[in-house]
């Protein structure tokens, strides 16, 4: 490892820094380089490369909103054995406690960035001598993201769609269950979403969506702190709802009280949230039953039927 990383980065010395992680998708360990301390994601799947490539423009897209601390990302590389590597700057992390506010707020930072380049923009469009194309801001006004990302390690489709509830139906849950489908061929499941697509659009009948930046799987795992701050890591980025962000942070803890009211302090919650939420939820439900199995079955059926209600 230490070969191969000293040839890829241009580093005469790289040392095993003795810090170690990861979850159930890739592992990682910290070195000492004359680029600084760097964490380096291990994974030998062979998607590993698309997985990691997803993740560093997700890291970089939100690093250039100046909004929320994440990881400054390096570089993917290939490994000769197969799999791939994704480098990234160390950050001496633990468990967020005393940030708790100032993410909520940081959060709901990104997820307004869009909008507030949009006012922008607006403002500027009536400046004398400030015409169109002119700003060096660049506002997304369509729900995607510019290359594949990852939630776990099976892929999401990002094509750009002018409307979230086709591209949340469409490129979300409808993809969960194709992949089921191929799976497993689970009846129940399928005769429930037949039913429920034609309840989404009236979900969203009084709600304006302007195309927020997300983290895209923002459970308590892929969160921690510094002393300076909260930090979040292992994005899967895209441009959608800002409500879908607090969907998964809903299902498995980790986030205080204080978080949602700083959050929602200025981002205020809209007619209809807590059912919308439970939609966000069902595609997590679902890809968890695709990444571990028919475990997640039972939560998946039970969100469809609430939300048939």
């Amino acid at each position: 490892m230490e070969s191969l990383l000293k040839r890829e980065l241009g580093c005469p010395q790289v040392k095993a820094a003795g810090h170690s992680g990861g979850g159930c998708i890739s592992q990682g360990q910290s070195y000492d380089t004359e680029l600084g301390r760097l964490y380096v994601k291990d994974n030998h799947k062979a998607e590993a490369r698309r997985m990691f490539e997803g993740e560093m423009a997700s890291l970089e897209a939100i690093q250039q909103t100046g909004t929320v601390r994440v990881p400054k990302p390096v570089k993917v590389i290939d490994q000769p054995s197969g799999g791939a590597l994704l480098v990234m700057e160390h950050l001496d992390m633990r468990s967020i406690n005393r940030h708790s506010v100032k993410l909520g707020e940081q959060l709901a930072d990104l997820h307004l960035h869009n909008l507030r380049l949009r006012e922008k923009l607006t403002a500027e469009s009536g400046i004398v001598g400030k015409g169109a194309g002119q700003s060096d801001l660049q506002y997304v006004d369509k729900f995607g993201f510019h290359v594949v990302t990852c939630c776990g390690y099976l892929p999401l489709e990002n094509d750009w769609q002018e409307n979230w509830v086709a591209f949340y139906s469409q490129q979300r849950i409808q993809r969960q269950m194709d992949m089921l489908e191929e799976s497993s061929g689970d009846r129940e499941v399928r005769e429930l979403w037949s039913q429920l697509q034609l309840k989404i659009p009236q979900m969203f009948a009084e709600v304006e969506i302007v195309p927020a930046l997300l983290h895209g799987d923002l459970w308590g795992g892929n969160v921690a702190e510094l002393d300076s701050g909260p930090v979040i890591f292992d994005p899967a980025s895209f441009y959608g709802h800002s409500e879908f962000e607090l969907a998964i942070a809903g299902m498995f803890g980790g986030f205080g009280s204080s978080f949602y009211s700083a959050y929602h302090s200025k981002i205020p919650k809209s007619p209809g949230f807590e059912k919308r939420l439970k939609l966000y939820q069902l595609f997590h439900y679902l890809n968890h039953w695709n990444h571990f199995g028919s475990g997640y079955r039972g939560s998946s059926l039970s969100t469809m039927r609430s939300l048939l209600k």
